[in-house]
Protein backbone atom coordinates (compact mmCIF):
# COMPACT_ATOMS: atom_id res chain seq x y z
CA UNK A 1 0.00 0.00 0.00
CA UNK A 2 1.42 3.36 -1.04
CA UNK A 3 0.80 6.16 1.48
CA UNK A 4 3.05 8.64 -0.33
CA UNK A 5 1.16 11.91 -0.83
CA UNK A 6 2.19 14.45 -3.48
CA UNK A 7 2.82 18.07 -2.56
CA UNK A 8 -0.26 19.69 -4.09
CA UNK A 9 -0.70 23.20 -5.40
CA UNK A 10 -3.22 23.87 -2.61
CA UNK A 11 -0.71 22.80 0.03
CA UNK A 12 2.02 24.95 -1.55
CA UNK A 13 -0.29 27.95 -1.51
CA UNK A 14 -1.09 27.38 2.15
CA UNK A 15 2.60 27.08 3.04
CA UNK A 16 3.29 30.40 1.35
CA UNK A 17 0.42 32.12 3.14
CA UNK A 18 1.58 30.73 6.50
CA UNK A 19 5.10 32.00 5.87
CA UNK A 20 3.95 35.49 4.97
CA UNK A 21 1.56 35.65 7.91
CA UNK A 22 4.47 35.97 10.34
CA UNK A 23 6.62 39.08 9.79
CA UNK A 24 9.53 37.43 11.61
CA UNK A 25 9.85 34.97 8.70
CA UNK A 26 10.35 37.78 6.20
CA UNK A 27 12.82 39.45 8.55
CA UNK A 28 14.79 36.18 8.80
CA UNK A 29 14.67 35.71 5.01
CA UNK A 30 16.03 39.20 4.39
CA UNK A 31 18.86 38.72 6.88
CA UNK A 32 19.89 35.21 5.82
CA UNK A 33 19.73 35.84 2.07
CA UNK A 34 21.98 38.84 2.58
CA UNK A 35 24.44 37.56 5.19
CA UNK A 36 24.07 33.77 5.43
CA UNK A 37 22.70 31.75 8.31
CA UNK A 38 25.68 31.78 10.70
CA UNK A 39 26.00 35.55 11.18
CA UNK A 40 22.25 35.80 11.72
CA UNK A 41 22.04 32.88 14.16
CA UNK A 42 25.26 33.78 16.00
CA UNK A 43 24.67 34.06 19.75
CA UNK A 44 26.63 37.19 20.59
CA UNK A 45 26.15 36.88 24.34
CA UNK A 46 27.36 33.26 24.43
CA UNK A 47 30.36 34.03 22.23
CA UNK A 48 31.60 36.90 24.40
CA UNK A 49 31.37 34.75 27.53
CA UNK A 50 33.53 31.96 26.05
CA UNK A 51 36.86 33.34 27.23
CA UNK A 52 40.33 32.19 26.21
CA UNK A 53 41.72 31.82 29.72
CA UNK A 54 42.63 28.47 31.27
CA UNK A 55 43.82 27.33 34.67
CA UNK A 56 45.97 24.59 33.10
CA UNK A 57 47.78 25.06 29.79
CA UNK A 58 50.26 22.82 27.95
CA UNK A 59 52.19 24.93 25.46
CA UNK A 60 52.82 23.07 22.19
CA UNK A 61 54.14 25.97 20.10
CA UNK A 62 53.10 26.85 16.56
CA UNK A 63 50.17 24.88 15.17
CA UNK A 64 50.49 22.60 12.17
CA UNK A 65 48.46 22.69 8.96
CA UNK A 66 46.98 19.63 7.27
CA UNK A 67 45.93 21.78 4.30
CA UNK A 68 43.50 20.09 1.90
CA UNK A 69 43.80 16.61 3.33
CA UNK A 70 41.99 14.47 5.88
CA UNK A 71 45.09 13.62 7.90
CA UNK A 72 43.88 15.19 11.16
CA UNK A 73 44.34 11.91 13.08
CA UNK A 74 47.98 11.74 11.98
CA UNK A 75 48.60 15.43 12.61
CA UNK A 76 47.01 15.32 16.07
CA UNK A 77 48.78 12.12 17.14
CA UNK A 78 52.09 13.55 15.92
CA UNK A 79 51.29 16.78 17.74
CA UNK A 80 51.16 14.76 20.96
CA UNK A 81 54.38 12.97 19.96
CA UNK A 82 56.19 16.20 19.03
CA UNK A 83 55.47 17.59 22.50
CA UNK A 84 57.37 14.62 23.93
CA UNK A 85 60.15 14.94 21.32
CA UNK A 86 60.60 18.66 22.00
CA UNK A 87 61.20 17.90 25.66
CA UNK A 88 63.59 15.07 24.83
CA UNK A 89 65.51 17.24 22.35
CA UNK A 90 65.28 20.46 24.41
CA UNK A 91 63.68 22.33 21.50
CA UNK A 92 61.07 25.09 21.40
CA UNK A 93 59.81 24.08 17.95
CA UNK A 94 59.81 20.74 16.17
CA UNK A 95 57.56 18.97 13.69
CA UNK A 96 57.37 15.39 12.50
CA UNK A 97 56.82 14.50 8.85
CA UNK A 98 53.10 13.82 8.41
CA UNK A 99 53.85 12.89 4.80
CA UNK A 100 56.03 9.99 6.01
CA UNK A 101 53.25 8.70 8.26
CA UNK A 102 50.66 8.98 5.49
CA UNK A 103 52.89 7.19 2.98
CA UNK A 104 53.09 4.06 5.12
CA UNK A 105 49.49 4.26 6.28
CA UNK A 106 48.32 4.32 2.65
CA UNK A 107 50.65 1.50 1.65
CA UNK A 108 49.58 -0.67 4.58
CA UNK A 109 45.93 0.16 3.98
CA UNK A 110 46.21 -0.98 0.37
CA UNK A 111 47.51 -4.34 1.55
CA UNK A 112 44.89 -4.56 4.35
CA UNK A 113 42.00 -3.79 2.00
CA UNK A 114 43.11 -6.21 -0.70
CA UNK A 115 43.60 -9.12 1.69
CA UNK A 116 40.37 -8.40 3.52
CA UNK A 117 38.39 -8.29 0.28
CA UNK A 118 40.19 -11.36 -1.07
CA UNK A 119 38.96 -13.36 1.93
CA UNK A 120 35.41 -12.10 1.37
CA UNK A 121 35.48 -12.98 -2.33
CA UNK A 122 36.75 -16.48 -1.55
CA UNK A 123 33.96 -16.85 1.02
CA UNK A 124 31.33 -15.99 -1.59
CA UNK A 125 30.45 -12.44 -0.53
CA UNK A 126 28.32 -10.95 -3.34
CA UNK A 127 29.80 -7.93 -5.08
CA UNK A 128 26.57 -5.98 -4.53
CA UNK A 129 26.19 -6.79 -0.83
CA UNK A 130 25.89 -3.96 1.68
CA UNK A 131 29.27 -4.88 3.17
CA UNK A 132 31.16 -5.00 -0.13
CA UNK A 133 29.58 -1.79 -1.39
CA UNK A 134 30.50 -0.04 1.88
CA UNK A 135 34.11 -1.22 1.69
CA UNK A 136 34.39 -0.13 -1.95
CA UNK A 137 32.92 3.31 -1.29
CA UNK A 138 35.00 3.93 1.84
CA UNK A 139 38.41 2.83 0.56
CA UNK A 140 41.42 5.17 0.34
CA UNK A 141 40.04 8.02 2.37
CA UNK A 142 42.48 9.96 4.54
CA UNK A 143 40.79 9.38 7.90
CA UNK A 144 41.96 7.12 10.68
CA UNK A 145 42.12 6.36 14.39
CA UNK A 146 44.66 6.62 17.22
CA UNK A 147 45.30 2.86 17.16
CA UNK A 148 45.91 2.95 13.42
CA UNK A 149 48.42 5.78 13.89
CA UNK A 150 50.27 3.82 16.56
CA UNK A 151 50.38 0.80 14.24
CA UNK A 152 52.27 2.94 11.72
CA UNK A 153 54.69 4.44 14.25
CA UNK A 154 55.46 1.10 15.87
CA UNK A 155 56.31 -0.48 12.53
CA UNK A 156 57.87 2.44 10.65
CA UNK A 157 58.81 5.00 13.29
CA UNK A 158 58.82 8.70 12.42
CA UNK A 159 61.18 11.28 10.93
CA UNK A 160 61.63 15.03 11.33
CA UNK A 161 59.70 16.94 8.71
CA UNK A 162 62.84 18.23 6.96
CA UNK A 163 63.75 14.69 5.92
CA UNK A 164 60.43 13.98 4.20
CA UNK A 165 58.61 17.27 3.53
CA UNK A 166 55.15 17.84 2.14
CA UNK A 167 54.41 17.44 -1.56
CA UNK A 168 51.67 18.70 -3.85
CA UNK A 169 49.77 15.45 -3.29
CA UNK A 170 50.21 15.30 0.49
CA UNK A 171 48.78 18.80 0.94
CA UNK A 172 45.90 18.10 -1.46
CA UNK A 173 45.17 14.39 -1.53
CA UNK A 174 42.03 14.23 -3.67
CA UNK A 175 43.65 13.40 -7.03
CA UNK A 176 46.02 10.82 -5.53
CA UNK A 177 43.18 9.19 -3.60
CA UNK A 178 41.00 9.05 -6.71
CA UNK A 179 43.69 7.16 -8.62
CA UNK A 180 44.41 4.79 -5.72
CA UNK A 181 40.69 4.12 -5.32
CA UNK A 182 40.41 3.29 -9.01
CA UNK A 183 43.38 0.94 -8.69
CA UNK A 184 41.72 -0.96 -5.85
CA UNK A 185 38.31 -1.05 -7.53
CA UNK A 186 39.98 -2.53 -10.59
CA UNK A 187 41.67 -5.14 -8.45
CA UNK A 188 38.37 -6.19 -6.86
CA UNK A 189 36.76 -6.45 -10.29
CA UNK A 190 39.57 -8.79 -11.37
CA UNK A 191 39.17 -10.88 -8.20
CA UNK A 192 35.49 -11.47 -8.95
CA UNK A 193 36.19 -12.10 -12.63
CA UNK A 194 38.79 -14.80 -11.90
CA UNK A 195 38.93 -16.00 -8.26
CA UNK A 196 41.81 -18.33 -9.14
CA UNK A 197 43.99 -15.28 -9.82
CA UNK A 198 43.36 -13.52 -6.49
CA UNK A 199 46.87 -13.98 -5.10
CA UNK A 200 48.43 -12.60 -8.26
CA UNK A 201 46.02 -9.66 -8.29
CA UNK A 202 46.89 -8.80 -4.67
CA UNK A 203 50.65 -8.92 -5.27
CA UNK A 204 50.52 -6.89 -8.48
CA UNK A 205 48.20 -4.29 -6.95
CA UNK A 206 50.38 -3.82 -3.85
CA UNK A 207 53.34 -3.28 -6.17
CA UNK A 208 51.38 -0.79 -8.27
CA UNK A 209 50.12 1.00 -5.15
CA UNK A 210 53.67 1.34 -3.84
CA UNK A 211 54.77 2.78 -7.18
CA UNK A 212 51.89 5.27 -7.26
CA UNK A 213 52.43 6.42 -3.69
CA UNK A 214 56.13 6.97 -4.29
CA UNK A 215 55.39 8.99 -7.42
CA UNK A 216 52.96 11.19 -5.46
CA UNK A 217 54.69 11.46 -2.09
CA UNK A 218 58.36 10.75 -2.74
CA UNK A 219 60.60 7.95 -1.53
CA UNK A 220 60.71 7.87 2.28
CA UNK A 221 64.11 7.71 4.00
CA UNK A 222 65.28 4.43 5.50
CA UNK A 223 67.80 6.30 7.66
CA UNK A 224 69.09 9.85 8.12
CA UNK A 225 71.86 11.77 9.86
CA UNK A 226 70.32 13.55 12.83
CA UNK A 227 71.88 16.66 14.29
CA UNK A 228 70.35 19.70 15.96
CA UNK A 229 71.00 22.79 18.03
CA UNK A 230 68.82 22.95 21.13
CA UNK A 231 67.12 26.01 22.61
CA UNK A 232 70.14 26.66 24.85
CA UNK A 233 72.40 26.90 21.80
CA UNK A 234 74.11 23.54 22.35
CA UNK A 235 74.87 21.45 19.26
CA UNK A 236 74.11 17.71 19.21
CA UNK A 237 74.90 14.97 16.70
CA UNK A 238 73.31 11.50 16.82
CA UNK A 239 74.77 10.30 13.54
CA UNK A 240 72.89 7.92 11.28
CA UNK A 241 69.60 6.73 12.75
CA UNK A 242 66.56 4.91 11.44
CA UNK A 243 63.00 6.23 11.78
CA UNK A 244 62.13 3.46 14.26
CA UNK A 245 65.21 4.27 16.36
CA UNK A 246 64.30 7.97 16.31
CA UNK A 247 60.73 7.28 17.46
CA UNK A 248 61.83 4.97 20.27
CA UNK A 249 64.59 7.28 21.51
CA UNK A 250 62.73 10.59 21.51
CA UNK A 251 59.08 9.59 21.95
CA UNK A 252 59.22 6.13 23.51
CA UNK A 253 59.41 7.42 27.08
CA UNK A 254 55.77 8.52 26.91
CA UNK A 255 54.51 4.98 26.14
CA UNK A 256 51.99 6.34 23.63
CA UNK A 257 51.74 2.91 22.04
CA UNK A 258 50.17 1.58 25.25
CA UNK A 259 47.39 4.16 25.33
CA UNK A 260 43.78 2.95 25.35
CA UNK A 261 41.01 4.44 23.24
CA UNK A 262 37.91 5.41 25.22
CA UNK A 263 34.66 6.21 23.46
CA UNK A 264 31.32 7.60 24.50
CA UNK A 265 28.82 5.53 22.50
CA UNK A 266 25.54 7.02 23.74
CA UNK A 267 23.27 4.24 22.43
CA UNK A 268 21.55 2.41 25.29
CA UNK A 269 22.16 -1.06 23.85
CA UNK A 270 25.93 -0.62 24.16
CA UNK A 271 26.83 -0.96 27.83
CA UNK A 272 29.39 1.26 29.49
CA UNK A 273 32.51 -0.49 30.72
CA UNK A 274 32.55 -2.89 27.75
CA UNK A 275 34.74 -3.06 24.64
CA UNK A 276 33.41 -2.48 21.15
CA UNK A 277 35.15 -2.94 17.82
CA UNK A 278 34.41 -2.31 14.16
CA UNK A 279 34.56 -5.11 11.63
CA UNK A 280 36.96 -4.67 8.67
CA UNK A 281 38.46 -1.46 10.12
CA UNK A 282 42.24 -1.28 10.24
CA UNK A 283 45.39 -0.45 8.34
CA UNK A 284 48.32 -2.71 9.29
CA UNK A 285 47.78 -6.45 8.90
CA UNK A 286 48.96 -7.98 12.16
CA UNK A 287 48.76 -4.65 13.97
CA UNK A 288 46.55 -3.82 16.94
CA UNK A 289 42.82 -4.05 16.30
CA UNK A 290 40.74 -0.87 16.25
CA UNK A 291 38.82 -1.36 19.49
CA UNK A 292 37.44 1.01 22.10
CA UNK A 293 36.36 0.87 25.72
CA UNK A 294 32.90 2.42 26.01
CA UNK A 295 32.79 4.70 29.06
CA UNK A 296 30.74 7.63 30.42
CA UNK A 297 31.63 10.98 28.95
CA UNK A 298 32.53 12.34 32.39
CA UNK A 299 35.17 9.64 32.83
CA UNK A 300 36.73 10.75 29.55
CA UNK A 301 36.83 14.33 30.84
CA UNK A 302 38.42 13.22 34.11
CA UNK A 303 41.16 11.34 32.24
CA UNK A 304 41.91 14.31 29.97
CA UNK A 305 42.16 16.60 32.99
CA UNK A 306 44.65 14.20 34.57
CA UNK A 307 46.73 13.98 31.39
CA UNK A 308 46.93 17.77 31.23
CA UNK A 309 47.51 18.49 34.91
CA UNK A 310 49.38 15.42 36.19
CA UNK A 311 51.35 14.36 33.11
CA UNK A 312 51.67 17.83 31.61
CA UNK A 313 50.89 16.35 28.20
CA UNK A 314 48.48 17.07 25.34
CA UNK A 315 45.59 14.59 24.97
CA UNK A 316 44.39 13.22 21.61
CA UNK A 317 40.64 13.16 20.92
CA UNK A 318 38.08 12.70 18.17
CA UNK A 319 34.89 14.73 17.77
CA UNK A 320 32.15 15.87 15.41
CA UNK A 321 33.74 19.25 14.75
CA UNK A 322 31.08 20.87 12.58
CA UNK A 323 28.09 21.59 14.87
CA UNK A 324 28.10 24.98 16.60
CA UNK A 325 31.57 25.90 15.37
CA UNK A 326 32.86 29.41 14.78
CA UNK A 327 35.90 28.51 12.71
CA UNK A 328 37.27 32.02 12.26
CA UNK A 329 37.21 32.86 15.96
CA UNK A 330 37.97 29.31 17.10
CA UNK A 331 34.99 28.54 19.30
CA UNK A 332 32.62 25.66 20.08
CA UNK A 333 29.61 25.87 22.39
CA UNK A 334 26.26 24.07 22.21
CA UNK A 335 24.36 27.38 22.05
CA UNK A 336 26.82 29.36 19.94
CA UNK A 337 24.24 29.56 17.13
CA UNK A 338 20.49 29.85 17.62
CA UNK A 339 19.37 28.23 14.40
CA UNK A 340 16.03 27.16 15.82
CA UNK A 341 15.05 30.72 16.64
CA UNK A 342 15.78 31.84 13.07
CA UNK A 343 13.81 29.00 11.47
CA UNK A 344 11.11 28.54 14.11
CA UNK A 345 12.17 24.91 14.51
CA UNK A 346 12.98 22.83 17.60
CA UNK A 347 16.24 20.90 17.09
CA UNK A 348 15.71 18.70 20.12
CA UNK A 349 17.71 15.51 19.45
CA UNK A 350 20.09 14.43 22.20
CA UNK A 351 23.48 12.82 21.61
CA UNK A 352 22.05 9.31 21.36
CA UNK A 353 19.44 10.35 18.80
CA UNK A 354 21.98 12.25 16.74
CA UNK A 355 24.18 9.14 16.50
CA UNK A 356 21.29 6.77 15.89
CA UNK A 357 19.67 8.82 13.15
CA UNK A 358 22.78 9.83 11.23
CA UNK A 359 23.04 13.43 12.42
CA UNK A 360 26.42 13.15 14.17
CA UNK A 361 29.58 11.04 14.09
CA UNK A 362 33.25 11.54 14.73
CA UNK A 363 34.95 13.30 11.80
CA UNK A 364 37.95 15.22 13.16
CA UNK A 365 40.84 14.58 15.55
CA UNK A 366 42.68 17.22 17.58
CA UNK A 367 44.55 17.53 20.87
CA UNK A 368 43.50 19.05 24.17
CA UNK A 369 46.22 21.37 25.47
CA UNK A 370 44.42 23.20 28.26
CA UNK A 371 41.48 23.24 30.63
CA UNK A 372 39.85 25.79 32.90
CA UNK A 373 38.71 24.34 36.21
CA UNK A 374 36.60 26.34 38.65
CA UNK A 375 37.83 27.15 42.14
CA UNK A 376 35.86 24.20 43.55
CA UNK A 377 38.36 21.93 41.76
CA UNK A 378 35.54 19.93 40.18
CA UNK A 379 33.62 22.03 37.67
CA UNK A 380 35.16 22.28 34.21
CA UNK A 381 34.35 25.49 32.38
CA UNK A 382 36.12 25.15 29.02
CA UNK A 383 38.92 23.44 27.12
CA UNK A 384 41.81 24.63 24.95
CA UNK A 385 42.30 22.71 21.71
CA UNK A 386 45.27 22.47 19.37
CA UNK A 387 43.92 22.11 15.85
CA UNK A 388 45.76 21.41 12.59
CA UNK A 389 44.14 24.03 10.36
CA UNK A 390 47.01 26.51 10.41
CA UNK A 391 47.55 29.71 12.37
CA UNK A 392 45.30 32.04 10.36
CA UNK A 393 42.13 30.93 12.17
CA UNK A 394 41.11 31.02 15.83
CA UNK A 395 43.72 32.06 18.42
CA UNK A 396 46.74 31.45 16.17
CA UNK A 397 45.22 28.04 15.41
CA UNK A 398 44.10 27.22 18.96
CA UNK A 399 40.37 26.76 19.64
CA UNK A 400 38.22 27.15 22.77
CA UNK A 401 35.57 24.53 23.58
CA UNK A 402 32.83 24.87 26.18
CA UNK A 403 32.43 21.94 28.57
CA UNK A 404 28.88 21.25 27.42
CA UNK A 405 30.12 20.94 23.82
CA UNK A 406 32.59 18.28 25.01
CA UNK A 407 29.64 16.35 26.45
CA UNK A 408 27.63 16.48 23.25
CA UNK A 409 30.17 16.17 20.44
CA UNK A 410 33.39 14.56 21.72
CA UNK A 411 33.35 10.81 21.06
CA UNK A 412 36.83 9.49 21.71
CA UNK A 413 39.98 10.15 23.72
CA UNK A 414 43.27 8.24 23.97
CA UNK A 415 44.55 7.80 27.54
CA UNK A 416 47.26 5.85 29.38
CA UNK A 417 46.06 2.41 30.38
CA UNK A 418 47.31 3.10 33.91
CA UNK A 419 44.53 5.66 34.42
CA UNK A 420 41.83 3.02 34.18
CA UNK A 421 40.29 1.55 37.36
CA UNK A 422 40.48 -2.20 37.98
CA UNK A 423 37.09 -2.99 36.43
CA UNK A 424 38.02 -1.19 33.21
CA UNK A 425 41.42 -2.86 33.15
CA UNK A 426 39.63 -6.21 33.39
CA UNK A 427 37.23 -5.23 30.61
CA UNK A 428 40.18 -4.72 28.27
CA UNK A 429 40.93 -8.45 28.49
CA UNK A 430 37.44 -9.42 27.32
CA UNK A 431 36.48 -9.86 23.65
CA UNK A 432 35.00 -6.78 22.01
CA UNK A 433 31.43 -6.65 20.78
CA UNK A 434 31.96 -6.26 17.06
CA UNK A 435 29.84 -3.74 15.20
CA UNK A 436 29.33 -3.73 11.41
CA UNK A 437 31.69 -1.78 9.18
CA UNK A 438 29.10 0.95 8.57
CA UNK A 439 28.33 1.58 12.25
CA UNK A 440 28.66 5.27 13.32
CA UNK A 441 31.37 4.33 15.81
CA UNK A 442 33.47 3.28 12.82
CA UNK A 443 33.54 6.82 11.48
CA UNK A 444 37.10 7.96 11.02
CA UNK A 445 38.63 11.18 12.25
Amino acid sequence: MNDMQPLSAKRLEQLGEDFEAKPVNTLAMNAVTTSGINPVAHNYDRARRLQRRFSVTVDNGEVTNQNRSGRCWLFSSLNVARFVAKKSLNLDEFEFSQNYAMYYDKLERINYFLRDVANLVRAGEPADSQLMQHLLSDVMGDGGQWTMAMNVYKKYGAVPKDFFPETASSTNTSEMNTQLRCLLHTAVAHMYADPSAIDRVVDETVEAGHRMLTIHLGEPPKSFDWEWTDKDGDFHRDGETTPVEFWKKYVGSADLEDYVCLVDDPRAEHAKGKKIGIEHLGNVVGGDATEYLNVPNQFMKDCVRRILSELGMPAWFGADCHPMMDRDNGAWATDLYEYGKVYGVDFDMDKEARVRYGDSAMNHAMAFVGVDVADDGKTTNRWRVENSWGSKVADKGYFTMSDDWFSEYVYEVAVPKSMLPAEYQAALTEPATMLPAWDPMGALA
